[in-house]
């Protein structure tokens, strides 16, 4: 067991497992709240994207095409520090702020593609018997395309939103603790590089498993097949 200990003491892991755990609450919160952004700028991107509209449609094309171009870590870097103070809060935006705001406008470029996927997906004919019936454009989207072409590409949504979580990682770099961040602080305090990060990775691998668990359970309900 001596050479064990030597690789990876335990012992250091458990005694910063509050650490640990409070990095892990903080991931879940920065994902959560950064997914909600990212779906909803997905959500607009994907049908300004599909617009007839070609200022509306350039203008998605412009942002999906930019932030697909450009590493995650510069447009964290460019949004926390380039940015002016904002006249809505009369400040600058703080480190997490930034990081939410960089992480929901990275994943809402994917997303958008994904939605848009599955907005195309939906037959002409259900469009034409919404239109049937008077509902309008907003209504037709709300209550007939957008729930079915959520269901559709719940996989590649769930797929890109376990990309966010690991993304979430970045925004240590600007002073934001998280789970990479918890691991940060054992390798500075205790100089111990493998308990630091291999139970940051486990601790990733933790919050993947709980995700693919939901994944299956959501496929389920919605009666797509388990893989």
């Amino acid at each position: 067991m001596d050479w064990i200990l030597d690789f990876y003491n335990y012992r250091v892991a458990i005694q910063y497992a509050p650490e640990f755990a409070r990095g892990i609450s903080a991931t879940i919160w920065i994902s959560l709240v950064s997914l909600v952004l990212a779906l909803t700028i997905g959500t607009a991107a994907a049908i300004m994207r599909m617009s007839a509209n070609p200022v509306l449609w350039r203008i998605s094309a412009g942002y999906v095409q930019a932030i697909r171009s450009t590493p995650l870590l510069i447009q964290i870097y460019v949004i926390y520090f380039s940015l002016p103070a904002l006249p809505l809060l009369g400040r600058r935006l703080d480190e997490l702020e930034g990081g939410i705001i960089a992480l929901g406008l990275n994943a809402g470029a994917y997303m958008s593609e994904i939605i848009r996927a599955g907005i195309e997906s939906i037959s002409r004919g259900q469009i034409e018997g919404a239109q049937s019936v008077g509902m309008t454009y907003l209504q037709r989207m709300r209550y007939v395309v957008l729930p079915q072409a959520f269901a559709n590409v719940l996989p590649p949504l769930l797929g890109q939103t376990a990309v966010l979580i690991k993304d979430s990682s970045l925004v240590s770099f600007i002073g934001v603790f998280e789970l990479f961040g918890a691991g940060l602080t054992v390798l500075s305090e205790r100089l111990m590089p493998n308990e630091a990060f291999l139970t940051v990775a486990v601790c990733y691998l933790a919050i993947y498993w709980v995700m693919l668990i939901f994944s299956n359970f959501a496929q389920r309900r919605l009666g797509g097949v388990r893989r």
